[in-house]
């Protein structure tokens, strides 16, 4: 393990901002649930919080080389453990996605924690690259093996998840430099394929695309959601209707308003300048992560860095996007702010990997 200067090497703004926007979360989550059978998940949430920064340390303090050394064997175990969820998954909501931990209730989503995998992966492939650009063969090879966990958690079916995964090989391969002629080939054969994957989706995921497109024509059924979520956003006005006010997320108007839908009630209770703020710490959240890739000690760190920088943005997008009507409804959580542990450690862990990067440039 290697030795760095001291914890003032941390990098502490990165973890205070972490720390504000999981106070914001907490704090709808008991606005959300105080009333309901979900009381007690605001407390919960500080436990994921508490246990987060723990395993964030933990990974912070492995050398990230010796990480990516042995991504060969993580990458084994976390499709063992995609298998695993297959055959002894808990089945919720006509998806197998969760495993219990025995003799503590806990639940992992296994699937979470592919992403942390595919970042180790995706910088481990390509700063090894003998070549200025990402080849066709080099291409296809990485598409080849981050497509057995999307396939895998695909046919849990999960699909929000399974489609974070590609984006965190898309950012490092433009950074890398891939040749335009390429890019137009997996552009085209992103279209070709789209028709043929409608026909993989469950009734329930092609409903969510027609909804997508115009939810007014099933206002009582597949557009609710979608439907109830504007008028929340719009109901929040400049200042929000305060802490624990908001009618449409108090009277259940707006579904899930603690997991998928948090930033809907959010926006009611906050208004405007709760949203304007809220969006400001993701900003400096995002470009302490991109700093922190420019000064990486060497090209691995920066891909590593730069792996989760995308895949926090592209949460951002799609479920910010999500609960204005501008993407379709994915099931993909708010980092840091949605209840859940799963994805709450993983980003701890992902957070870990930035400050593991940094604190390689102290080394001796």
């Amino acid at each position: 393990m290697a030795r760095y200067r001291s914890l003032r090497d941390l990098d502490w703004p990165l973890l205070v901002i972490t720390l504000l926007i999981c106070a914001l979360g907490v704090l709808q989550i008991f606005s959300a649930t105080h009333d309901t059978r979900w009381h007690t998940a605001w407390w919960k949430q500080i436990l994921w919080v508490a246990i987060g920064l723990g395993l964030m340390w933990i990974v912070t303090s492995i050398d990230y080389h010796t990480l990516l050394g042995q991504v060969p064997i993580l990458y084994c175990l976390s499709i063992a453990a995609l298998l695993l969820t297959f055959a002894v998954g808990d089945m919720v909501f006509h998806s197998r996605r969760w495993i219990t931990i025995p003799g503590t209730g806990i639940q992992l989503q296994t699937s979470e924690f592919e992403k942390i995998v595919i970042i180790l992966l995706v910088a481990r492939y390509l700063s090894e690259l003998k070549t200025e650009q990402v080849g066709l063969r080099d291409l296809l090879k990485l598409g080849g093996l981050i497509g057995i966990p999307t396939v895998l958690v695909f046919l849990q079916p999960d699909f929000g998840t399974c489609a974070t995964y590609f984006p965190i090989m898309a950012g490092g391969v433009l950074i890398a430099g891939l040749p335009w002629r390429y890019l137009a080939v997996v552009a085209i054969a992103c279209g070709l394929a789209m028709p043929a994957g409608w026909f993989l989706l469950k009734d329930y995921q092609k409903a969510r695309l027609q909804t997508f497109i115009d939810p007014s024509q099933d206002p009582k059924g597949r557009g609710y959601q979608v439907i109830q979520s504007k008028i929340a956003v719009g109901n929040g006005g400049i200042w929000g209707r305060g802490v624990t006010q908001g009618t449409q997320t108090q009277l259940r108007f707006l579904p899930v308003p603690h997991t998928d839908f948090i930033f809907s009630g959010f926006a009611e209770e906050h208004g405007f300048v709760g949203v304007v703020v809220a969006l400001g710490l993701y900003f400096l959240l995002l470009m302490q992560v991109v700093q922190n890739a420019q000064a990486a000690p060497d090209r691995a760190g920066m891909y590593l860095c730069m792996g989760v920088g995308t895949l926090l943005l592209f949460h951002l997008a799609v479920n910010v996007g999500m609960v204005v009507g501008y993407m379709p409804v994915t099931g993909i959580p708010l980092p840091l702010f949605s209840y859940g542990g799963s994805n709450t450690f993983s980003v701890f862990m992902m957070l870990g990997l930035v400050n593991n990067v940094r604190l390689r440039r102290f080394v001796n």
